[in-house]
């Protein structure tokens, strides 16, 4: 990975095996620039001179969209994401796992928060959204996957950084495990969105052709999340 400047444009260049070159805004702003290895850097400036005003307009969203990001507070009736539905937290002493929900509320081990404050139960509410993760989303796979026609080799949830998910090459998918505040049908598109990269590595109009034929609906599920994307956080 090397970062660059085209005039007043900060972006990172990523060199893989790919075919095509393409550019990605990041969920923390971030502009990455996928390119094949062999590619001239003289080229990838033209590349991003080329979509200036697409950067401009997707970095202003961006920043719409983080203005209203919200932040939360581990402390009794805060509301945390969980399945598209918002659950009112409850700090309780007798109880022997760090974090369940049940009755329509989180329950969230007091000592957690008063140990060490957000680490803690940020860790506990991390822990639960990846073993439930697991298995909700190695479930969808599954029924995707042969709509789809593909195999992934793997399925795993576990901390992406700013990507909600990510395909290698050798047929590994992984899921941000935040991807689970999600209504389950914007889980689906997120699903469906990797597997169909195990066609295409990259967003191509023949990769977005793919995501079509099994969810003909994705636009408005690709729009909401990237509405409400900023939400889903602890």
């Amino acid at each position: 990975m090397r970062t660059s400047r085209s005039s007043d444009i900060a972006y990172e260049i990523i060199r893989s095996r790919r075919a095509t070159a393409d550019i990605v805004i990041e969920r923390d702003g971030r502009v990455l620039v996928r390119v094949p290895k062999t590619i001239p850097h003289q080229r990838i400036e033209h590349i991003v001179e080329a979509k200036r005003y697409w950067i401009y307009k997707t970095l202003a969203g961006w920043r719409n969209l983080n203005a209203t990001k919200v932040l939360r507070e581990y402390r009794n009736g805060e509301g945390f994401l969980y399945l598209g539905r918002s659950y009112r937290l409850s700090l309780v002493a007798d109880q022997d796992a760090p974090l369940l929900l049940k009755g329509g509320r989180f329950f969230l081990r007091r000592d957690l928060v008063d140990r060490s404050e957000a680490a803690g139960a940020k860790s506990a509410f991390r822990d639960y959204f990846i073993a439930r993760g697991l298995e909700r989303i190695t479930e969808r796979v599954r029924y995707f996957a042969p709509k789809v026609g593909e195999k992934p080799l793997h399925v795993d949830v576990r901390e992406l950084g700013h990507r909600w998910a990510s395909c290698s090459l050798k047929g590994n998918l992984a899921f941000h495990w935040k991807c689970m505040m999600a209504p389950p049908t914007i889980i689906d598109y997120i699903v469906v969105h990797e597997l169909c990269h195990l066609h295409h590595m990259n967003h191509t109009e023949k990769f977005w052709n793919e995501v079509d034929k099994v969810l003909p609906a994705y636009r408005e599920r690709k729009e909401w999340l990237k509405n409400n994307g900023a939400a889903m956080d602890l």
